[in-house]
C-alpha cells in the first residue's frame, strides 16, 4: 500500500512531500486517530527495550536528525512507534537555510542528496516546544499513574526519548562556534535526554573543519565543563562524517576517551558519489549536498565495527546510514552499534519500519 502512496508522493517536489505528510499526520492524531495510528504502527515489546548511556529506551530505532528539525511532530513520531527522536540541528537564531531546491531523490539508489543548510527556528523557539511537549509528557504520565493506581493494574513505560541536535550558525566564524553550541546546549539542557554535537554536515560552510582534534577539544571540552555544573548532566554525544579519513577518525576516538565523551553517532551524510547508478547528468544537475541512503550503507557500517572494535566497546555508538531493513539494522548492532537511526529509509518503506525492524530483532 505505501509503495503505491509512495510513487504518487514522489510525484512531486520532496521538500513540500515532507512537509504535506507530516502536517496530514499531525491533523490525523489532532481527529483522534492517534491510538489507532499507533496500534498499527508501534510495537510494545519488551525484548526490544534498551538501555543507552542511562537512558532507557522502549526500543533502539530511533529517527534521525534532520526530519523533525523544529520539534513539531514528536506526538506522531511517538505514535508510528520509535524509541527516540533527534530533532535539529538547531542553531542560536533562526535562520533560513540554502536556497530551494535543497532535496533531491535518487530512486535508483534508494538515497536523498540534501543541502538544506540548517534550516530551523532557533533555539528560543525549539526550546519552548520542547517544554510544551515536556509539559504534556508530565502530565500524561501522572493520568496514567492515577489511573494505574485506581486499577491496581501497572503501566509500562514508553516514553519517547529525545536528543537535541546543535550546530552553529552559517554566519559565526569556526573560532566562535563554540560560544553557539554553548547557547544551544544550555537552552536545549531541560527539555531534551541527550546532546549530539553536529560538526560533520557538509552543508554549512567550513563546518567540517571543526571535526579536527584541537577545534573538537574546544567545542567538546567546554560542553563537558558546562554540564558538570547541571545537577542533571545529560550525554553528550558527537556526530561523525563518513567520509573522515581512519587517522581523523584515530584522532576522534583518542579525544572521546579522553575528555569521557558519552558517545559517537556513525555517521553523517557523504560528499561521495562513488558507485551511483543515477546518471552523472542527474548528479550534475542536483549539485552540492550531502548523500544519505543504501549507498552509505557500508561505509558506515565498517566506521561502527572499527569504533567499536578499537575501543573494545568502551565509547557506545548510534548507528545511521543506509538503514532500511531488520537485517539492515542487524547489520550495524552486530557491528557493535547499541542503537540505530533511519531517515532515508523512513522515507523509502514508509511508517511501518519501525515495527518491522523491531520485529526482526
Amino acid at each position: 500500500m505505501y509503495k503505491i502512496l509512495r510513487n504518487i508522493l514522489f510525484l512531486f517536489p520532496a521538500e513540500g512531500v515532507h512537509y504535506f505528510a507530516m502536517n496530514s499526520l499531525k491533523l490525523l492524531c489532532r481527529l483522534g486517530c492517534k491510538k489507532l495510528i499507533a496500534a498499527s504502527y508501534s510495537t510494545n515489546d519488551p525484548k526490544t527495550t534498551t538501555t543507552f548511556c542511562g537512558l532507557d529506551f522502549k526500543n533502539p530505532v530511533g529517527l534521525g536528525a534532520g526530519f523533525d528539525k523544529n520539534a513539531k511532530y514528536l506526538n506522531e513520531l511517538e505514535a508510528l512507534g520509535f524509541g527516540f527522536v533527534e530533532i535539529g540541528t538547531v542553531t542560536p537564531v533562526p535562520q533560513a537555510g540554502n536556497d530551494k531546491p535543497r532535496l533531491f531523490r535518487l530512486p535508483q539508489d534508494k538515497a536523498l542528496i540534501n543541502r538544506m543548510g540548517f534550516n530551523n527556528d532557533g533555539v528560543k523557539v525549539v526550546a519552548k516546544k520542547l517544554k510544551e511537549w515536556k509539559d504534556s509528557q508530565e502530565s500524561r504520565v501522572g493520568r496514567q499513574e492515577s489511573t494505574a493506581a485506581n486499577s491496581r493494574l501497572r503501566t509500562n513505560d514508553s516514553r519517547l526519548i529525545i536528543g537535541g541536535n546543535i550546530g552553529k550558525n552559517k554566519i559565526t566564524p569556526n573560532e566562535d562556534a563554540w560560544k553557539d553550541y554553548e547557547i544551544c546546549f544550555k537552552e536545549l539542557h531541560p527539555y531534551v535526554d541527550y546532546f549530539v554535537v553536529n560538526v560533520s554536515s557538509p552543508n554549512t560552510p567550513g563546518l567540517r573543519e571543526l571535526q579536527e582534534k584541537d577545534s573538537l577539544r574546544k567545542i567538546l571540552s567546554h560542553l563537558q565543563t558546562i554540564n558538570a555544573t547541571q545537577s542533571n548532566p545529560k550525554p553528550l554525544l558527537l556526530k561523525i562524517a563518513p567520509d573522515l579519513t581512519q587517522d581523523q577518525i584515530d584522532d576522534v576516538i583518542e579525544l572521546a576517551l579522553e575528555i569521557n565523551l558519552d558517545g559517537l553517532v556513525a555517521t553523517n551524510t557523504t560528499i561521495s558519489r562513488s558507485g551511483l547508478m543515477t546518471p552523472d547528468s542527474r548528479l550534475a544537475l542536483i549539485g552540492a549536498g550531502g548523500l544519505s541512503g543504501l549507498p552509505v550503507k557500508q561505509r558506515s557500517t565498517e566506521i561502527v565495527k572499527y569504533i567499536c572494535d578499537k575501543t573494545k566497546g568502551k565509547i557506545p555508538v548510534i548507528a545511521s546510514g543506509g538503514i532500511f531493513t531488520g537485517a539492515d539494522a542487524k547489520e550495524k548492532l552486530n557491528a557493535g552499534a547499541a542503537l540505530v537511526q533511519v531517515w532515508t529509509g523512513f522515507i523509502y518503506e514508509g511508517p511501518a519500519i519501525v515495527k518491522r525492524i523491531c520485529k526482526s530483532l
